[in-house]
């Protein structure tokens, strides 16, 4: 089964697994400096102790933006293939996790070919299977038994799955104030719409909440990274930072300490579609309430008449949130709210995240991201164009630009051609008659 302690365990006793040290190569503090902070609860270290990773990854306070790229199965088209080619893009484009939110066809078959062929962590969202099993047994989603809910997350589990979004701040005081509130889109997050139901219908109080310490034991055994989701989420620029969404953060607040007191890891999901004006503030309200917990954000999307161009959405919104103190970022594709993506939309959405990522980590540490930024800028200067598209975010995307310009190096591009500002400046700056 699991390990018999904790990853956080183990680095209080001064054990740090090869795992993290390789995860620390490219990031801003060394292995011990992440060790620390999986430590006091500022970062999380997903890897689940059944399994080995080729490209794990640290998440947390002065590390790299990451981000995750979510597949999966719908019940319209349940393609395991197309699922696997979607992986293969999304780690090959960069993303630093994947997230199954399969809910068609066979979801364990689909789920554990995908955790034994990725290279990065791998994410699920167990009460999706829990709901959409019981619907087949017993025709309702709100026929879930509490047995239902943990045995579908301790399966997951057990097939190696190294993060769970588990929607335990859906209780029935959040509950109170979503129905006060008045929604224009009421509840977008599936996971927070099935426990809503569950809760109105039984008249009890969301089972994940109650029994909280179950949870934490099947993290335990597993080294399970709980992602405490957000079932209130914003699905409406208008629905921003109310009481409902605020009162979850609150209880996953209270939840955050719980893991840590138990040395398990946990990090915190936030919205969701907020107005630009209000992205930064609410991701300083989630490090204070959940008491610096890593913050994962779905986009934000700052404005909702962009179908088809949510993934730009998303990029403006993240690169916000990420310099505001924001650590992941979950990437959306350009077929957001409109479908399944295709495996293009899955390479197109980590592409526009990691630009997001990475212009927010100029603004959270200069001093370390910015070197890339200069090199690309030296040869730019030099007209280096083979170097430009080595150095650049999408090498694929950048070189097939070059060619189709017909471009070579030492010459301008076909934009200012014997015009080019940099090669017509250098010739007086490099001989010093431009000098003071």
């Amino acid at each position: 089964m699991g390990s018999k302690k904790t990853l956080i365990e183990r680095l209080k006793e001064g054990e740090i697994p090869e795992a993290l040290r390789r995860a620390a190569k490219d990031e801003p503090l060394d292995a011990e400096g992440i060790a620390a902070e999986v430590v006091d609860g500022t970062a999380v270290f997903t890897l689940n102790s059944m399994r080995e990773l080729e490209r794990p990854c640290a998440v947390g306070k002065g590390l790299r933006t990451k981000v995750n790229a979510n597949i999966g199965t719908s019940a319209d088209k349940a393609d395991l293939p197309f699922e696997l080619a979607k992986l293969d893009a999304a780690v090959e484009a960069g993303a630093d996790t994947v997230m199954d939110l399969s809910t068609g066809g066979d979801i364990d078959a689909v789920r554990k070919r995908i955790v034994a062929e990725s290279a990065v962590p791998i994410g699920t969202v167990p009460i999706y299977q829990a709901a959409i099993e019981t619907q087949a047994k017993r025709g309702s989603i709100v026929q879930m038994t509490a047995d239902d809910m943990f045995g579908a997350i301790e399966r997951h589990a057990a097939d190696g799955v190294d993060f769970v979004t588990v929607h335990c701040g859906v209780t029935t005081r959040a509950l109170s104030c979503l129905e006060a509130t008045g929604r224009l889109a009421d509840i977008v997050s599936r996971g927070g719409a099935f426990l809503s139901g569950w809760i109105i219908f039984n008249e009890k109080e969301n089972p994940l909440y109650e029994d909280f310490d179950r949870l934490l034991d099947i993290a335990r055994r597993y080294d399970l990274t709980l992602s405490l989701g957000d079932g209130f989420r914003p699905g409406a620029v208008k629905d921003a930072t109310d009481s409902a969404q605020i009162q979850e953060l609150i209880t996953l607040g209270e939840l955050v300490s719980r893991c840590r007191e138990a040395d398990v890891q946990a990090m915190v999901e936030g919205p969701g579609h907020i107005p630009i004006d209000q992205v930064a503030e609410n991701v300083k309200l989630a490090k204070e309430i959940c008491r610096g917990a890593a913050f994962y954000v779905l986009g934000p999307i700052v404005t909702d008449v962009a179908p088809g161009y949510d993934h730009i959405v998303a990029g403006i919104g993240g690169a916000l949130a990420a310099s505001a103190g924001a650590d992941f970022l979950c990437y959306v594709t350009p077929r957001e709210h409109l479908g399944l993506p295709e495996v293009d939309d899955v390479r197109e959405g980590v592409m526009v995240t990691r630009i997001a990522a990475h212009a927010a980590d100029l603004a959270k540490n200069p001093d370390f991201f910015m070197e890339w930024d200069n090199e690309m800028s030296r040869a730019r200067k030099s007209l280096k164009w083979e170097k430009q598209v080595e150095l650049s975010l999408d090498p694929r995307r950048a070189g097939s630009v070059l060619a189709e310009c017909g471009v070579s190096d030492d010459s301008g591009c076909t934009m200012c051609g014997e015009f080019c500002a940099m090669k017509f400046i250098s010739n007086y700056l490099d001989s010093g008659q431009g000098q003071c």
